[in-house]
């Protein structure tokens, strides 16, 4: 996006002039150089949404400012104040209607933030600002989160649930077995096409336009889904001609927020009310299992689709009773000792 040439400029003391951009301009001159990095829309779209919450409490709070130039670390610091302590959650959310609960999450916040910081960078990267005001702002620590998964007793709930006689109850039986077997990401499993499945090796393709880091890779798969997918496809093709898996009862792409919705109904329907039920809760229990019944790292690395091994180890978090039974297992006290240094 060009600036406009009788834009107003700022000179500083060593000659150099910086634009004043207004807040749409710098949001839009990020976006611009985002999507020709070839960023996807949907990340584009968070932008848009998490810089729009950020100005409009700017011009409830600062009206006069107007360009990003006088935007300080102190104010964006104000900001994330207000986000703990004083803002509405779910304010103006579609579908969420209770709105009584004050201060958002830190990972909300760290969301936000995080986008904040990648246009403030990218616009100090083009020589666009002189002062970053986000260059010394951290993200907020956040606890570790022991919860993010199932009991074994809570999957065997959850999948008592489903209807089997149903079409849609069977389709999302389907869709549960194959987040616990093969911990893929929502998106991943719901673009998943016949063509995608080889059913003589067991392995899911994951396409790089479908995968977070957009990397190709192949999921192995359980004989128990095998046997299931075949049956879905077969009930698919009484009934519709497109080669998705993944239907909903009409025929058309199940989308994400609908099939989450499923998740949380057959969550409810189980007495499970103290997590916040989705694919990604799914995706979590699939790690932390893995590592229980023996997969090593790299192995789970590779099948997950982490970039990073970091990302991954927080997807394996383990809970006392976890790390006990480990902890009995595998002990060298216990194995090399032998209780030895006992007295009789």
């Amino acid at each position: 996006m060009a600036l406009n040439k009788k834009k107003r400029l700022t000179k500083m003391s060593n000659n150099k002039t910086y634009p004043s951009l207004t807040f749409d301009e710098a949001l839009n001159l990020t976006v611009s150089a985002k999507m020709a990095e070839g960023i996807r829309e949907r990340t584009l779209k968070d932008y848009r949404k998490d810089w729009g919450y950020f100005i409009k409490w700017l011009n409830q709070n600062y009206p006069q400012l107007k360009t990003v130039d006088e935007l300080t670390t102190q104010i964006l610091r104000d900001y994330i104040n207000y986000c703990k302590y004083d803002a509405v959650k779910y304010e103006g959310h579609k579908y969420i209607q209770k709105q009584d609960e004050i201060g958002l999450s830190d990972t909300t916040i760290n969301i936000r933030l995080r986008v904040y910081k990648a246009i403030f960078n990218h616009l100090e990267r083009e020589d666009l600002i002189q002062v970053n005001p986000l260059s010394n702002v951290k993200l907020l620590k956040q606890d570790i989160d022991l919860t993010n998964n199932f009991t074994d007793d809570e999957i065997k709930e959850l999948f008592k649930q489903p209807n089997l006689r149903d079409y849609v109850g069977f389709r999302d039986y389907v869709c549960m077995t194959i987040l616990l077997d093969c911990g893929l990401r929502a998106g991943e499993l719901l673009s998943l096409r016949i063509s995608d499945i080889d059913f003589k090796t067991r392995f899911i393709t994951v396409h790089g336009h479908v995968a977070k880091n957009r990397h190709v890779r192949l999921v192995p798969f359980s004989t128990h889904t095998l046997k299931l997918l075949l049956q879905l496809i077969e009930e698919n093709r009484k009934h519709f001609s497109t080669d998705r898996i993944f239907l909903s009862q009409w025929g058309e792409p199940l989308g994400q927020n609908h099939f989450n919705k499923r998740l949380k109904f057959y969550a409810d329907k189980a007495g499970i009310t103290d997590k916040k039920v989705t694919a990604h809760v799914y995706r979590h229990t699939w790690a932390k299992n893995m590592v229980l019944n023996g997969a090593d790292a790299f192995t789970l690395q590779k099948i997950g689709g982490w970039s990073d091994i970091r990302t991954m180890r927080r997807y394996i978090q383990m809970d006392t009773n976890d790390m006990r039974i480990a902890h009995d297992n595998y002990s060298p006290a216990n194995s090399l000792l032998n209780k030895r240094g006992l007295r009789k």
